[in-house]
C-alpha cells in the first residue's frame, strides 16, 4: 500500500501532518505543518513525497481520535487560497454519459446531444496506444482554495442554488515547481458537489452549476492510483440511508487516461505558475440526481472507496444570502 498523508490538528489545536505507512500506523511528519510545505521540501531535496515523509517520521498519531473529535483537515491547501485552483473534467468515465444525456436530451429535441458526442469522442480517443495526448475532454473551473472543505465540514450551496448534489470521484493533487513543471503529489477521495437542476435547465449553464465548494477526503494517496477503484456513495437523511450506490473510478473504468486529462489541463501556461496548488477532479458516472433524488439541508453525503481507509462525510447546508450589488466608485 502506498504511503498516505493526512493533515490534522493535534489536541492543542496545532496543525500537523501524519503519514500512514504500509502497516496502517500513522506517525507525525516532523518539521512541517502542511502537506504543501512537505511537497516543497521534497522538490528542493530531489526526493519523492513519500521519501520526504519517511525521512521525517516521528511519534505515533491517533487518527481515530482525531476523526472522532473533528480534527481532520483536507489533505492539501495553500497559504494563500487564491493560489489553489479547483478544476475538473466530465464525461470521462464509462457510463458517465447516461445521466448527462438524460438531462440534456429534451433541450436537444431528442437528437444526439453534445454531451453524448463529447463522451463518444473520449471513448474513441481519450486513451492512446503510445501514451501521446488524445482528444481533449470536457473541462470546467470550480473555484479557488476558499471552496475546499475537509471531512465533517458542511458542503454549503449558495442561497440561489436550485440543487446541491454529490459527485463521488477521485481528485489529482498537484504543486507547480519553480521551473513551472506540474508535480503530482497523489490522489484524494472527493465529493465534487454540483447544482444539477441548474445544469439540466441548459447545458451551457454547466459553468454556473460547478461554482460550488468541494470536499476532499482526509488522505492524500502518494504514488499511482489503482487502475480499478471501487467505492460506495450514499446519502443519509435523519439517520437512515436514503440512497446508496456503488461507484467506479481508476483508468480501467475511464474513457480517458489520467495522463490525457492532466495534459489538457496543464498545457495552458496559466496553470503552470510556480508555487500554485491544483486540485483536479477526474469525474464520475454515479449521481443520486440521475435516480430522481432531491437532496435537502441536513442530508449527509458519504463517500468511501479503497485504497482510502477514511470515509468522506459532509452534511448539506445552505449559505446565507449575500449582497452582490456592484457599486460605482
Amino acid at each position: 500500500m502506498a504511503l498516505r498523508l493526512v493533515q490534522l490538528r493535534d489536541a492543542t489545536g496545532e496543525r500537523i501532518v501524519a503519514a500512514i505507512g504500509d502497516d496502517g500506523a500513522a506517525r507525525r511528519v516532523q518539521g512541517v505543518e502542511t502537506s504543501y510545505a512537505l511537497a516543497l521540501a521534497a522538490i528542493r531535496e530531489g526526493v519523492s513525497l513519500a521519501q520526504a515523509a519517511a525521512a521525517r517520521a516521528g511519534d505515533a498519531v491517533d487518527l481515530a481520535a482525531a476523526a472522532a473529535e473533528g480534527r481532520l483537515l483536507a489533505p492539501i491547501d495553500h497559504p494563500d487560497p487564491a493560489h489553489c485552483h479547483m478544476t475538473g473534467t466530465g464525461l470521462t468515465h464509462l457510463g458517465s454519459a447516461e445521466g448527462r444525456d438524460k438531462m440534456h436530451k429534451a433541450a436537444a429535441g431528442g437528437t444526439l446531444t453534445d454531451s453524448m458526442r463529447m463522451f463518444l469522442m473520449g471513448v474513441e480517443g481519450g486513451k492512446t496506444a503510445d501514451g501521446s495526448p488524445g482528444v481533449q475532454p470536457e473541462w470546467f473551473y470550480k473555484g479557488d482554495g476558499t471552496g475546499v472543505v475537509g471531512t465533517g465540514t458542511p458542503l454549503a450551496s449558495p442561497d440561489f442554488a436550485l440543487d446541491g448534489g454529490e459527485e463521488p470521484e477521485i481528485a489529482g493533487i498537484y504543486v507547480i515547481d519553480d521551473a513551472g513543471r506540474p508535480r503530482r503529489l497523489g490522489f484524494a477521495l472527493a465529493n465534487e458537489f454540483s447544482d444539477h437542476v441548474t445544469e439540466r435547465g441548459n447545458y451551457l449553464w454547466l459553468a454556473h452549476s460547478k461554482l460550488r465548494p468541494a470536499a476532499l477526503g482526509a488522505e492524500l494517496l502518494t504514488g499511482a492510483l489503482p487502475d480499478d477503484v471501487r467505492g460506495t456513495s450514499r446519502i443519509v437523511r435523519d439517520g437512515e440511508v436514503l440512497w446508496e450506490k456503488p461507484f467506479l473510478s481508476g483508468e480501467a473504468n475511464m474513457s480517458h487516461s489520467i495522463a490525457n486529462l492532466e495534459h489538457h489541463h496543464f498545457k495552458y501556461g496559466l496553470f503552470r505558475q510556480p508555487g500554485d496548488v491544483h486540485i483536479h477532479f477526474f469525474g464520475t458516472a454515479t449521481l443520486s440526481f440521475a435516480d430522481g433524488i432531491q437532496t435537502q439541508e441536513g442530508d449527509v453525503f458519504e463517500v468511501e472507496a479503497a485504497p482510502f481507509t477514511l470515509p468522506l462525510r459532509n452534511p448539506l447546508a445552505r449559505m446565507a444570502p449575500a449582497d452582490a450589488t456592484v457599486l460605482p466608485l
